[in-house]
């Protein structure tokens, strides 16, 4: 079985908001794929954030089994720490340093707009495969 695609906050703020410079790339890129998409909860922390009173939109996808919260971060402490303190110069935010772990332990690709994942590698030396708009 493929593994499923792991979902950072841009494209998932993208989707849901029409307004968004990212919207069309978002809704075709997102539509593409097999849910559910698998995410983190600092991804859904900052998606509703960013989100504000259409928060709702994003609890929906997770009520509706299209996004799933895939990552326990009590498992994975160490790992995550050890992240964000190697790629403390770029620096890297805790949301994607739980990403970078889920796509450490087999998930992949992540779908992003944040160029940081170009830097970032799983196990100190692998490229994490990406889905992204064209630069």
């Amino acid at each position: 079985m493929k593994p499923r695609a792991i979902l950072d906050t841009g494209p998932w703020v993208a989707v849901l908001a029409a307004r968004d410079a990212y919207h069309p790339w978002a809704r075709e890129a997102l539509g593409a794929l097999p849910v559910p998409l698998l995410t983190c909860e600092a991804v859904v922390a900052e998606t509703c954030h960013l989100l504000g009173s259409r928060r709702g939109l994003a609890t929906e996808m997770l009520s509706d089994g299209l996004v799933q919260i895939a990552f326990r971060l009590e498992d994975h402490v160490r790992p995550v720490h050890a992240l964000m303190a190697k790629y403390a110069d770029v620096p890297m935010s805790f949301a994607d340093a739980c990403l970078v772990r889920m796509a450490e332990l087999g998930g992949g690709p992540v779908v992003t707009l944040d160029r940081d994942f170009l830097v970032y590698r799983a196990h100190r030396r692998r490229r994490i495969p990406l889905l992204s708009p064209p630069a």
